[in-house]
């Protein structure tokens, strides 16, 4: 029998049109320098609680994770990527007020070497991506964007891949109108 919340079936993400994803992280590279690494530590949670309260903001949603005891990040699933920019950039945030700090700090050679910070952004355009949870609840791609039964998009990741929105294919199918436009007969002279 599944846990709470899983589904009892096979689901795939709801998402259409393009996917925004982004990959932030940090490494701590020297345990004993604690009063470095724990401020980075515990501003993604601050971060993520600060977006959680306005969603018009952009977060759909986020996963946690570990990659071992010095690796720590999220994966985020946004609205677009000007939603991502429009908070990263905002300095009614906490991230702007965040940056400002580790700049200052680095700025006078307080942070090197003890914490390693990243990101990774992607924007992953409607068929480069595709999805399938089996007797799961509605987890990554699927929290951020819904989930439907497998059947809907294809039981096969090709078919998955090769599923396009409404709005996707009138797009698709408007380009290809304008590909079939025959350009005007050149005139006599070659002009």
């Amino acid at each position: 029998m599944p846990g709470k919340n899983a589904t009892a079936t096979r689901t795939t993400a709801a998402a259409e049109g393009d996917v925004t994803v982004l990959l932030i992280g940090m490494r701590i590279n020297h345990f004993w320098a604690v009063h470095h690494w724990l401020p980075v530590l515990l501003a993604m949670p601050r971060m993520l609680r600060e977006l959680a309260k306005d969603p018009e903001r952009g977060l759909l949603n986020h996963v946690l994770l570990t990659a071992s005891p010095r690796t720590y990040y999220v994966v985020q699933y946004w609205e677009s990527k000007e939603k991502l920019y429009e908070y990263a950039h905002s300095p009614d945030m906490f991230h702007h007020r965040a940056w400002a700090i580790i700049n200052r700090k680095e700025r006078k050679g307080q942070v090197r070497g003890h914490v390693g910070l990243w990101h990774e952004a992607y924007v992953v355009p409607e068929g480069s991506y595709e999805s399938i949870y089996a007797d799961m609840p509605a987890f990554g791609l699927a929290a951020a964007h819904g989930q439907v039964p497998l059947e809907r998009r294809g039981k096969r990741a090709r078919d998955r891949f090769a599923y396009r929105s409404e709005k996707a294919a009138g797009k698709a199918a408007g380009k290809r109108a304008e590909k079939r436009v025959v350009a005007p007969e050149k005139a006599a002279d070659g002009v």
